[in-house]
């Protein structure tokens, strides 16, 4: 059943009603994964606290690999529906969800049986590097997971689920909170309890959402697997941004970890972990919108309808310039407040946090620009394009602005390494978005 939005004018309040629900998955996602640095921080400590930002990098492969077929699968399936071959477009499907199944298996595989040579990398303390490995160790069982959660939350939201999706995330994200709360606090497991509650909260709504597609009467739903190479590679080249933007971010998030390690030490990572949490939960409000329009966008493309293209682009843009006012304002007005729900006032964390908040969230004032760039082109299944907006702004310019900034600032060239180069990014998106407007009729 094709969901109503599809097929009727686009309006603005018909496109915040279709995306609403990705809106709050999103800031629920970003929330509980606050709640986890929030109950590593208190009950277990600021070394715990810092052994996530180190291990962030192999999370973000994981990641990167879940967006690549998310985001391109999404738009080859998407595209095919739009002009009607539905049933090839769920051959597709399932055949992506088998996969992202196999590749699962083969990350836990590795992540356990070199879990410990993968955090001694880092070569922090021997308290930090022990976080590191009980951590990466137990929730690498939940790889699989990690990959299935981000993709069949993309294809609920387009087969017209989105509400769906949201519930399933916010049921997955009680569990999460209750077992961070059973395991560290009651049980005693500490990092490893940590690393479980965050599986379990994927794993549950997983499960929830393969049931949703087992039923037939969906506009997407489970059939027997074409396989297609063509389409694999079509993924590949379509969510390359996605998956290079994800994959680079853990290469620079190393090297961030590296120079922070340097000019602040460990309860300067602390401070960075803190920073990306409020970071992270600001932004879910772009990313949240983006997810509900990215199939939209694929779906009007593959049925050539240019009008309701740029219907979307104009609500798009303004939605995302009223929220980088928005989330800029609170997240630096309310900087003491954000960074005291993880670090005890007056500790060295809780005073670099403050200082680096300000700065660093001046990058809420165009990141959403700038992904939207990204997930645009994506979404229209030009994959080069995308990748170029994203490779430039989450590597080119990012390591240029952390290697050089903090030799002219100190830390706050650290700080400021992110806006900068969210800067630079929204140049280069703003000269694509001119230069195909024609082409694809946005």
């Amino acid at each position: 059943m094709i969901h109503e939005i599809y097929k009727k004018p686009i309006r603005m309040g018909s496109v915040l009603k279709f995306t609403l629900p990705t809106i709050v998955m999103t800031l629920v996602q970003s929330l509980y994964s606050m709640v986890d640095g929030i109950f590593v921080a208190n009950l277990i400590g600021e070394s715990a606290l810092s052994a996530l930002t180190l291990i962030s990098p192999y999370f973000n492969i994981l990641t990167a690999v879940a967006a690549m077929f998310a985001s391109g699968g999404s738009a080859v399936v998407m595209k095919k529906m739009g002009e009607g071959r539905h049933r090839e477009a769920c051959e597709d499907f399932t055949m992506l969800m088998l996969c992202n199944l196999l590749i699962g298996g083969i990350f836990t595989i590795t992540g356990t049986v070199f879990a410990g040579q993968l955090s001694g990398i880092f070569h922090a303390s021997a308290e930090v590097s022990l976080y590191c490995k009980e951590y990466l160790f137990s929730y690498m069982f939940f790889a699989v997971f990690h990959l299935l959660f981000s993709n069949l939350e993309m294809y609920v939201i387009a087969s017209g689920g989105s509400g769906l999706a949201m519930f399933s995330s916010i049921f997955g994200g009680i569990f999460n909170i209750l077992f961070d709360y059973l395991l560290i606090k009651v049980f005693s497991m500490g990092m490893k309890g940590a690393a479980i509650a965050s599986g379990m909260g994927m794993m549950i709504p997983c499960l929830t959402m393969t049931v949703y597609f087992m039923r037939k009467k969906h506009m997407l739903h489970f059939a027997m697997p074409g396989f297609r190479p063509g389409i694999l590679l079509k993924t590949a080249s379509n969510g390359f941004s996605e998956f290079s933007g994800n994959l680079v971010s853990g290469v620079v998030m190393l090297l961030f970890n590296q120079c922070m390690l340097r000019y602040a030490g460990e309860a300067g990572v602390a401070a960075s972990t803190i920073i990306f949490y409020v970071f992270g939960f600001m932004s879910a409000l772009y990313m949240g919108y983006m997810f509900g329009v990215s199939p939209l966008l694929s779906y009007f493309y593959g049925g050539n309808s240019r009008e309701k293209l740029r219907k979307l682009r104009n609500i798009s843009l303004f939605f995302i310039g009223l929220v980088a006012a928005v989330t800029t304002i609170c997240a630096v007005a309310g900087s003491e407040s954000l960074v005291g729900i993880f670090a005890h006032p007056g500790t060295e964390a809780y005073l670099l946090a403050i200082r680096g908040n300000k700065l660093f969230s001046a990058a809420l004032l165009l990141v959403g620009f700038n992904t939207f760039s990204s997930m645009l082109f994506t979404a229209l299944s030009n994959g080069l394009i995308s990748a170029v907006i994203s490779f430039s702004r989450t590597f080119l310019f990012l390591v240029g602005a952390v290697v050089t900034l903090p030799v002219l600032w100190g830390l706050d060239g650290l700080w400021l390494a992110v806006p900068v180069s969210e800067l630079m990014a929204a140049v280069l998106s703003f000269f694509f978005f001119e230069k195909y407007k024609k082409k694809y009729g946005y």
